[in-house]
C-alpha cells in the first residue's frame, strides 16, 4: 500500500506523503482499519488549486503511523468511508463542514461546530433525531448549564423514563483555535499559551503534545532532565483529574464520604503542581525547547513523600468505595459500551481501556520520558459505569509509580535547550496520551518554514458518540452519572 510510514513526532517532507485518487486512498484505509489500524487523523488543508485531505492511520501494536494524501480540485463529491468504518463518521462531518466536500452515503451528514442559529448571519437550525409514537416524549438539556459549564445541548428522546436516542449538538463556542495558532506562528510565548488553554483541565497535555509538534520540525532535542519534569507533570494532571472524577463520581450517587475524600487529595496533588510552577494546573511550566521550572533536591523529596502518602490514602478511600453496595448498585451494569462498539467508533483513553481496548499512546507511541519506561496497558472488560471508575483508580496507581520512577531518575542537567528553524514544507504527527486518552496534534510548514496548518484533536472528539450510545436503554436519571464518568470537554471539542 502506498503510504508513508513514520513515527510519532517524527517530521516528514510534504513532497514525501504519497497523493492518492481519492478512491484509492478510501479504499486502502478501510482496509487498514478493518486490519486493526485506527484512525487518528482526517483533515483539510487549502491549496493553491482546491483542497488537499490528510489522513493518518496509526498501526498501535507496530508504533506505527502511515501517512496518504489526496486532493480534491473540481470534483466535490467522494464515497464516504464511514459506512464501513464508523470511527470516520466524525472526521467526514468535520471536513465536510469545513470545505463543503460531500462524503456521498455518509449515514449522518450533520453540522459540527456550526449550523446554530443567532451565531452566523448564514447559519440555519439544526435539525434533531425525532421520534415519533405513544408516550414518546423528549427533554432537551442545555445548551446553558448551571455554575462554569460549557455550552452543550443533550436531547432525549425518550418512552417514559426510558432513554431511545440522545443526540448531542456542541459547536456553540467558535472559537478559532486552530486559526490563532497560524496567526500568531511567531509569537512563541502566545503559542505555549493557547496550547495550555485548548481544554483548560489538561494544561500539561495539550501543551506538551503542540510544543513537542514544534520541537520535531525544528530538530530540537530537549534535555533528559526536562523530558522528566514534564512527565512527572503530566502524571500529576492525571492523577489529579481521576480523583476529582472519582469525588464526583461519589457525589452522584450520594456517597458523600467519597465526594470529601477523593476531593481533598486531589487538592493535594495540584497543590504539588503549583510547588513546581507557581499554577495548580501547570500553566507555565512548559515551554518550547524544555521547562519554566526546575525540581530542586527538596521538592524532589516533598514530590516524593506526598506521592507515598497518597499511595496509601487513596488505596484506602478506593477499597471503601468499590465494596460500598450502594455505589456498587448504581455503577455496576450502568451505561455500558462493550468491547465491539468502543473499537469500532474509535473511543480512546480509559473509556476504551474499561471497555476493553488495549490503547495507550504512552505505550504504543512513546513520548517524552516514556522513550525511557516501560508503561504497561491496563484494561477492564466491562464497559460499564463501575469499569470506567475503577480503571481510573487504577491508573492513579500507576502514575504514581511512574513518578515515583522519574524522580528517581532526576539526575542534574539542563532545563532547556533553543528551539531552532522549522523544516520547511513539512508535517508532524504528535501523540499524547492524557487523561482523557489521545490527544493529537498535526502540525503543518510553508516554504518559509512557518506554521501554515494546525490540526487539533481532543480524546472528546472521539467519546462524545459513546457517551449518547452509554445511555440508551437506561433511565434518564442515569444521565447524569453516566456523563461523569466519562468526563467529557466541551471546549476541547469546539475548537
Amino acid at each position: 500500500m502506498s503510504w508513508v510510514e513514520i513515527r510519532n513526532l517524527q517530521a516528514i517532507p510534504l513532497a514525501e506523503i504519497p497523493r492518492l485518487p481519492i478512491e484509492g486512498l478510501r479504499l486502502q484505509l478501510i482496509e487498514k482499519i478493518k486490519r486493526g489500524g485506527r484512525l487518528v487523523q482526517f483533515f483539510g488543508d487549502k491549496s493553491s488549486d482546491g483542497v488537499v485531505l490528510f489522513a493518518v492511520v496509526a498501526d498501535d501494536n507496530a508504533s506505527r503511523l502511515y501517512v496518504a494524501s489526496s486532493s480534491f480540485t473540481a470534483e466535490r463529491v467522494y464515497r464516504s468511508i464511514t459506512p464501513e468504518a464508523p470511527s470516520a463518521h466524525l472526521f467526514e462531518r468535520e471536513f465536510h463542514e469545513e470545505f463543503g466536500i460531500v462524503p456521498e452515503g455518509h449515514p449522518w451528514l450533520k453540522p459540527v461546530r456550526s449550523s446554530i442559529p443567532g451565531i452566523a448571519g448564514d447559519e440555519t437550525p439544526y435539525e434533531f433525531f425525532s421520534m415519533e409514537g405513544e408516550e414518546v416524549h423528549e427533554v432537551g438539556v442545555g445548551p446553558i448549564h448551571a455554575g462554569i459549564i460549557e455550552p452543550g445541548h443533550f436531547r432525549f428522546s425518550c418512552h417514559g423514563e426510558k432513554v431511545y436516542q440522545l443526540e448531542i449538538k456542541l459547536g456553540f463556542q467558535h472559537r478559532g483555535v486552530e486559526v490563532l495558532f497560524v496567526r500568531n506562528g511567531g509569537r512563541p510565548i502566545y503559542l505555549e499559551k493557547l496550547a495550555e488553554s485548548v481544554s483548560g483541565d489538561t494544561v500539561i497535555g495539550h501543551a506538551g503534545g503542540f510544543i513537542r509538534a514544534i520541537e520535531s520540525l525544528a530538530d530540537t532535542v530537549v534535555p533528559r532532565r526536562a523530558k522528566l519534569i514534564r512527565t512527572i507533570a503530566l502524571e500529576l494532571e492525571r492523577t489529579a483529574v481521576h480523583l476529582g472524577d472519582l469525588s464526583a463520581l461519589s457525589g452522584d450517587v450520594a456517597y458523600l464520604t467519597g465526594n470529601s475524600v477523593f476531593g481533598a487529595l486531589r487538592t493535594r496533588v495540584i497543590n504539588t503542581t503549583m510547588a513546581i510552577c507557581g499554577n495548580r494546573f501547570g500553566r507555565g511550566l512548559l515551554k518550547l525547547g524544555g521547562v519554566n521550572f526546575d525540581i530542586t533536591p527538596q521538592l524532589r523529596d516533598k514530590i516524593a513523600s506526598m506521592i507515598d502518602e497518597l499511595d496509601e490514602d487513596v488505596s484506602l478511600a478506593a477499597e471503601v468505595l468499590f465494596s460500598s453496595a450502594s455505589v456498587l448498585e448504581r455503577f455496576e451494569k450502568t451505561g455500558v459500551v462493550n468491547r465491539e462498539t468502543a473499537a469500532a467508533i474509535g473511543m480512546v483513553g480509559p473509556a476504551a481501556r474499561a471497555s476493553g481496548v488495549k490503547i495507550d499512546v504512552r505505550s504504543d507511541h512513546p513520548f517524552g520520558g516514556f522513550e525511557f519506561i516501560p508503561v504497561h496497558k491496563l484494561t477492564l472488560e466491562g464497559g460499564d459505569v463501575f469499569a470506567r471508575a475503577y480503571i481510573r483508580f487504577v491508573e492513579i496507581q500507576q502514575s504514581i509509580r511512574i513518578i515515583e520512577e522519574q524522580l528517581s531518575g532526576l539526575f542534574a542537567g539542563d532545563m532547556k535547550n533553543e528551539l531552532g528553524q522549522l523544516s520547511k514544507n513539512s508535517l508532524v504527527v504528535s501523540l499524547t496520551e492524557g487523561w482523557r486518552g489521545e490527544i493529537g496534534y498535526v502540525v503543518i510548514t510553508n516554504a518559509d518554514g512557518k506554521i501554515r496548518k494546525v490540526k487539533v484533536k481532543d480524546p472528546s472528539f472521539h467519546n462524545w458518540l459513546a457517551l449518547s450510545l452509554a445511555v440508551r436503554e437506561e433511565g434518564i436519571s442515569d444521565f447524569p452519572l453516566c456523563n461523569k464518568s466519562f468526563n467529557l470537554s466541551y471546549c476541547g471539542f469546539d475548537l
